[in-house]
């Protein structure tokens, strides 16, 4: 999908989420490339405050998009 309707779709998953999910886990939007969106999360669970939607862009090269959820880092 594109950038927008990657947008929307996690719009509406996050919408559509329980309190619980939202909060032990990340709702981001990533390259559809596998090699491009690992290097997003890896870079992302670095600093996760200092991402935004549009961060995704700077690791895709064709464009297309998904959202994905994984488990927060829980911090002991």
């Amino acid at each position: 999908m594109n950038f927008n309707e990657a947008k929307e779709h996690k719009k509406e998953s996050l919408k559509n989420a329980d309190e619980s999910v939202l909060n032990l886990f990340h709702v981001v939007i990533t390259p559809a490339n596998t090699d491009e969106s690992a290097k997003f999360i890896e870079d992302f669970l670095k600093s996760p405050e200092s991402f935004n939607d549009e961060s995704c862009k700077e690791y895709c090269s064709d464009g297309n998009y998904e959202v994905v959820s994984f488990k927060k880092e829980t911090v002991e």
